[in-house]
């Protein structure tokens, strides 16, 4: 009875040791996948996360907050928008818009059936205590300071050029100033 006693021990021993190398072999999802699918909206939640995965896997200097994608009929359009505050790293306007163009080549290149790309950057906007923030009587938690919208095929340099002016593009010079210490 005993040796059957220290057999059943030693074969749980290693069960339990053998599921304890395992999880530690395919440890945890690595923190771009989990940022993905937690950042992730829009009818095509799955690209949403498909193209999550490939921006999230950079650390960016103005943080992306949430990616989204929407499919009607056969257009696929993608959103992303950007934290216009609180940057990982002091940024010229020139880094900004080159992080722009960044990522919308690295959505484009997630999903080849990505259309248009509609980015923004929004900061907090600051709402008193107990006021209505969510279903119909809700009041906005944040606005609108910089937004392009991308089609596929457009040039790097050209959308660069672009992104910079005012032709399709709004900026918040006042926001600019401030986020830029211009």
């Amino acid at each position: 009875m005993l040796n059957r006693i220290k057999l059943a021990a030693a074969a749980l021993l290693a069960v339990l040791t053998f599921s304890t190398v395992a999880a530690r072999a395919s440890g945890p999802p690595p923190l771009s996948e989990v940022d993905a699918e937690a950042r992730a909206s829009g009818n095509r939640k799955d690209i949403a996360t498909t193209i999550g995965d490939a921006l999230f896997a950079t650390t960016w200097p103005a943080q992306v907050s949430q990616v989204s994608a929407n499919q009607l009929g056969g257009h696929l359009i993608v959103g992303i928008r950007i934290w216009g505050v609180k940057f990982h790293e002091k940024m010229t306007r020139a880094e900004y818009l080159a992080e722009v163009v960044s990522l919308t080549e690295k959505a484009f290149a997630a999903d080849p059936a990505i259309e248009e790309i509609d980015l923004w950057t929004s900061v907090p906007i600051a709402v008193g205590k107990g006021v209505i923030v969510s279903g119909d009587l809700a009041k906005p938690t944040s606005r609108v300071v910089y937004s392009i919208t991308v089609r596929r095929g457009e040039a790097p340099a050209a959308l660069a050029a672009r992104a910079a002016g005012t032709r399709g593009v709004f900026w918040d010079e006042e926001w600019a100033r401030n986020a830029f210490k211009e």
